[in-house]
């Protein structure tokens, strides 16, 4: 054979921008590595639990995109993960990204990955490592999608759940950021339609909850359940985290509206139902607490509200006035 060969950089992955990309992110992550993998020395527990959630950004990285704004999509995907996992009452040890590309622009990586390790810092948890594939063919350049992997540790004994709730018991919402990182298929539908202006609002970062949470359990506030409101809003996830038998009492007009979610159903494009069914409506997470507890946890946590409570009832999400 003779003249140049067809490299790896004309297939459309460029190598360099690899490397670059790499060591510019080698401080961004925590520092412990054996081979090819990262490590963290295991806390001392007593009667430990690990517990692992996954989850991604969804179609928001398009809207994010559209609009000329990634900055707030690496707490986006921290938050996805460590907010379902607080629910179970563990502490966030650490976090993996992994990020898909079409063509890598070492610019807007290092964006993405420096938000996801001041993601993992609020949320008391490291960076530990990640992957950044550059995969052209499968991504249009100009188009990438995030995934992220959180691992944290409870004693056993402490772990929250459907067992621990009780008739009586009080629900205390606390406010979300936005829209956070669900419904977003529907908010790009209104936002190309004409009927939702393409306002910044609309890309608020997730809020990160682990910190309340956090709070909660320093000051030995008695916690029950713990519900994290994504997809499927308030009627799909608050009545998980209760036991057969039982079931939620949402009191209308007990919290207040996001400006993300009221501008979204501004134009009246969303019916009732299906705004319930897709966003969190202005609650990003419920605690569920014993009546004695209520008032502590209202004044350690921002935004929050007292905005329910749970009956004895057939499955599924009630209302009263």
């Amino acid at each position: 054979m003779s003249g140049r060969g067809i490299s790896y950089d004309d297939a459309g992955v460029n190598l360099d921008a690899a490397r670059v990309l790499t060591e510019g992110l080698r401080d961004l992550v925590h520092g412990g590595t054996v081979g090819f993998a990262g490590t963290l020395p295991m806390p001392s527990m007593r009667d430990g639990v690990l517990v692992a959630c996954t989850d991604g950004v969804g179609t928001k990285v398009l809207l994010a995109r559209q609009l000329g704004d990634i900055s707030g999509l690496g707490q986006d995907l921290v938050a996805m993960s460590v907010n379902d996992l607080v629910c179970t009452g563990a502490t966030p040890l650490f976090f993996l990204d992994y990020l898909a590309v079409g063509r890598l622009d070492p610019g807007e990586a290092t964006v993405i990955v420096g938000a996801i390790r001041q993601a993992c810092l609020d949320s008391g948890c490291v960076l530990l490592g990640g992957e950044t594939a550059e995969m052209p063919g499968l991504y249009r350049e100009g188009h990438f999608d995030m995934a992220g992997f959180a691992v944290g540790a409870v004693e056993r004994d402490g772990m929250l759940g459907p067992d621990r709730v009780v008739a009586g018991d009080v629900i205390i919402g606390i406010e979300s950021s936005g829209i956070h990182s669900n419904g977003y298929s529907l908010v790009r539908v209104l936002v190309d339609q004409g009927a939702v202006a393409p306002d910044p609002s609309l890309l608020a970062p997730t809020r990160l909850y682990p910190k309340d949470i956090r709070a909660l359990q320093a000051a030995g506030v008695t916690l029950h359940a713990v519900a994290h409101i994504t997809g499927g809003g308030l009627p799909g996830n608050l009545p998980r985290a209760l036991p057969d038998g039982l079931r939620p009492v949402l009191t209308r007009g007990s919290w207040p509206q996001s400006p993300a979610i009221a501008h979204v159903l501004a134009g009246g494009a969303v019916d009732d139902a299906s705004a319930w069914d897709t966003f969190n409506m202005g609650l990003g997470m419920c605690l569920v607490v014993p009546p004695g507890a209520a008032g502590a946890a209202l004044t350690l946590v921002a935004g929050s509200h007292r905005v329910g409570r749970v009956e004895a009832g057939p499955p599924g999400l009630a209302w009263e006035d």
